[in-house]
């Protein structure tokens, strides 16, 4: 009994790291080099066109995912839900991007390493179900934000490409947010 219990665990163990290993082999490391812009691509009849944008700065919307745990990113990388990451239709894999929150000022940088989101509308970025907790716009589903480009520390960058959120930063305020609010206004938002 015991020898087939220990033959039993055994075969186990090895299917374990059998299966680890192929899935392993599937994702490009988390990493922030080689950056990819990518050619211009189509998705339901909408061309989207991947540029550097390093003046990027703009208000819109955010809505959130999180169904697609282990599926592959844009940039090759294994999806977390629970990562401080995000997609994004036309920067470069990976960017980092500071988000503000509209309605509360809070904010948090967070690592974009997929595309999207494909929808018509003021939509501008699809976050993780971690970052959209850690932002604080979970519950809402679609939330107003301020989507700005950032160069984090490397101490920032080294968390967040372990899933641990970057430092945190102190709330906008209240005359900033004012103005960003008014800007998205006048968009239409």
């Amino acid at each position: 009994m015991r020898r087939y219990r220990t033959i039993r665990l055994a075969s186990v163990a090895i299917a374990i790291l059998a299966l680890s290993a192929c899935a392993g082999g599937n994702f490009r490391p988390v990493s922030d080099t080689p950056v990819r812009i990518g050619p211009p691509y189509s998705i339901r009849g909408t061309t989207y066109v991947p540029a550097a944008a390093p003046a990027y700065d703009v208000v819109g919307y955010a809505s959130w995912y999180g169904s697609e745990s282990g599926n592959r990113t844009a940039n090759g990388e294994q999806f977390r839900p629970g990562w401080i990451t995000a997609a994004h239709t036309t920067l470069p894999l990976p960017t980092y991007v500071e988000v503000t929150a509209l309605d509360t000022g809070r904010r948090i940088i967070v690592r974009v390493n997929d595309r999207g989101p494909f929808v018509q509308g003021p939509r501008i970025i699809d976050l993780s179900r971690g970052a959209a907790e850690a932002l604080g716009v979970k519950a809402q589903g679609h939330a107003p934000v301020r989507v700005r480009k950032v160069e984090p520390s490397d101490k920032d960058r080294g968390r967040l490409r372990e899933g641990k959120p970057a430092a945190a930063l102190p709330p906008v305020p209240q005359q900033e947010l004012q103005r960003l609010r008014a800007q998205l206004a006048a968009k239409g938002g």
